[in-house]
């Protein structure tokens, strides 16, 4: 795997996501010099006494106190002189006193990912850390070393204290991490990675726990597996439309065009690409049958390859035709699945609205993310070359300047849209997934898409109360961390934004609505099968057999002698010669190639069976990308 070069400024998505699976790092020369540059700054400050937060005062409400010459305790009675720099004892205890984190730890790709966005946020040369310490850090990472970084624990300002500073105790020689798949003291891990400990030197400590890294790395990695959620989206809402033979109508260049939202407007285009080529789309009502449970008599055939289910229409009457002449001239009268209206329901008809949405939101993320990639997020910020307008004692706070960069709100605002975004993606799949299975809602296909002539098997039923039970999960989970600010270090730090939560909350979700995307695709898939399948016993039995054949399959026909029964024959004939003459209903190319890929893995459900192997299946099926792979490789966006 190459490695990743850092410079402080050109960081992409892309290369952390590569870092945080175990590419190694590599420190640009030039941002180096920089760095060596503020340290040597720093260092001349204090040789002149100058007082600077953080580097010659305490931290927070501490921050008031300045740093003597030497420890007050040694002057104790009968203690004896330490020979203690109180500057490393301010940064150390700085480290060892925050790791104060609680819950289980994250993965080791989130810590990864925190690593590679601390190094580089420091090569920009503002924080006053110096080149070997820089490089030890780096060194950490590239040597495999993954700190055990529990999850509970950052207010989201100033910066992830905490959760750094378990980053960084393991770089003293502290705390716990990762080796080789082993967790053990960071004093053995660094040992075992042929590295030693580090001793800080003035503001290092908090160059190394003051910033944004925690949320930054946990958006990062939910908004890369959003995007790809996004594309996962549009694929199971595409094979649902073509299990639907739905309407394309609603997703027209030229609608959109009037609507120009970026997303919706990306939405409708892969939707159309996902459906280029299918024929199952735009059927006409009239060629599309409605499912009727196999009887003994359904198929005058014995053939063993007749189908396990009966198919059927009903027809309009020529009395109930008046005023509707010249529908009835494009449509012939047959009701089966399809109903005779030029809409389909909001789930189907609005995805490039509502996917659309979510993907303005996950755009916007994207963009805050990307900015925060390659920012200085700590405090006070170091600028040694910035010159004064007059020379006074007051050079050094126009060249150390305290701000508030590592405030997570913005971070947070742009999680807590997508927070909100990702139960809206889940919903509305769960609602077309409800759709597939519901007698009431499905256009004529099977009861939970099931045969059940019996009356003994259930199908899908239960798989839409999974998907609805994780829809009110992350529903639940939605309400924005970000809008409940609770003030820490004694009212110093009086405004904090919860960011790290936010994002935390955020990935674990986007694993969640993976987990809904794969069961509609799951149901989408045996619907689109049983659709296709009706539509087939169709063309055959129109194939095969005369138009006395073909109306057994029609109810509501008049009597043999009645006098409309000749005008119904003639009719029953226009219905089976158009269906014999029709080539093969297929889905569009891309979700056939999405399909071919489910059914390598889950077979069709002919009889219950038991499903949750098959449900955990096509969970894999998604979060590994395999149907997305599938679907792009057949032309999909």
């Amino acid at each position: 795997m190459k490695s990743i070069h850092l410079d402080g400024q050109s960081l992409t998505g892309r290369q952390l996501l590569a870092v945080a699976h175990g590419a190694t790092v590599e420190l640009d020369d030039g941002a180096l010099r920089k760095v060596a540059r503020a340290a040597e700054f720093l260092a001349e400050q204090v040789r002149r006494e100058e007082p600077i937060y953080g580097v010659s005062t305490g931290f927070g409400s501490n921050a008031d106190k300045l740093l003597g010459a030497h420890p007050l305790r040694d002057e104790l009675p009968g203690a004896r002189p330490s020979g203690r720099s109180l500057h490393e004892e301010l940064q150390t205890n700085l480290i060892v006193t925050h790791a104060v984190c609680v819950g289980e730890p994250f993965a080791p790709e989130v810590v990864r990912a925190m690593l590679c966005i601390r190094v580089n946020t420091l090569l920009k040369g503002h924080s006053g850390i110096r080149v070997q310490t820089l490089q030890a850090l780096a060194a950490m990472l590239n040597a495999g070393v993954v700190p055990v970084v529990p999850q509970l624990g950052s207010v989201g300002a100033s910066g992830d204290l905490a959760p750094l500073s378990h980053l960084a105790i393991v770089l003293l020689g502290g705390g716990e991490a990762f080796f080789e798949g082993q967790r053990m003291p960071g004093a053995d891990a660094l040992r075992r990675a042929g590295l030693q400990p580090v001793s800080l030197s003035y503001k290092e400590g908090l160059a190394l726990n003051n910033g944004t890294a925690q949320m930054l790395a946990t958006g990062m990695l939910a908004v890369q597996k959003l995007e790809d959620l996004l594309d996962t989206a549009d694929l199971a809402a595409a094979m649902t439309i073509d299990a639907f033979a739905g309407r394309l109508g609603a997703f027209a260049e030229e609608v959109h065009a009037l609507r120009p939202h970026p997303g919706q407007v990306q939405v409708a285009a892969g939707l159309r690409s996902l459906l280029d080529g299918s024929t199952l789309a735009d059927i006409p009502y009239h060629l599309v049958p409605r499912f009727r449970s196999w009887q003994p008599s359904s198929w005058e055939s014995d053939s063993p390859q007749q189908p396990n289910f009966d198919i059927g229409w009903e027809w309009v009457p020529f009395s109930q035709r008046h005023g509707r002449e010249k529908f009835y001239q494009r449509f012939k009268p047959f009701r089966g699945g399809k109903k005779h209206q030029p809409q389909d329901s909001y789930s189907l008809r609005c995805i490039p609205q509502v996917h659309g949405a979510v993907r303005d939101a996950v755009a916007q993320a994207r963009r805050v993310l990307d900015i925060e990639l390659n920012a200085v997020t700590d405090n006070p910020l170091v600028f040694p070359d910035r010159q004064a307008e007059h020379v006074s004692a007051l050079d050094v706070d126009r060249q150390v300047i305290s701000a508030g960069h590592f405030h997570g709100m913005p971070l947070a605002l742009a999680m807590s849209y997508v927070k909100a975004a990702i139960p809206v993606l889940a919903s509305i799949s769960e609602r077309r997934l409800n759709k597939l299975v519901d007698p009431a809602t499905n256009d004529g296909l099977p009861a939970f898409l099931i045969g059940n002539e019996d009356g003994t098997e259930s199908g899908f039923m239960i798989v839409q109360y999974t998907a609805a039970a994780i829809v009110n999960d992350l529903t639940s989970r939605a309400m924005p961390a970000s809008v409940y600010s609770i003030p820490t270090s004694a009212n110093a730090e009086d405004h904090v934004s919860m960011g790290a939560n936010e994002a935390r909350h955020v990935l674990a979700m986007a694993d969640d609505l993976g987990k809904v995307l794969a069961l509609e695709l799951y149901t989408a898939a045996q619907a689109l099968d049983l659709r296709r399948e009706m539509i087939s016993a169709a063309r055959d039995l129109a194939g095969r057999a005369g138009a006395r054949a073909l109306a057994v399959k029609v109810h509501g026909a008049p009597a043999a002698d009645a006098r409309d029964h000749a005008g119904f024959l003639d009719e029953v004939e226009a219905l089976r010669a158009e269906l014999a003459s029709g080539d093969d209903y297929h889905p569009g190319a891309a979700v056939a190639a999405a399909h071919a890929a489910l059914r390598e893995v889950i077979a069709f459900l002919d009889r219950d069976r038991a499903l949750d192997g098959e449900v955990a299946a096509a969970v894999r099926l998604v979060a590994d990308g395999t149907l997305l792979a599938a679907a792009r490789s057949a032309g999909a966006p």
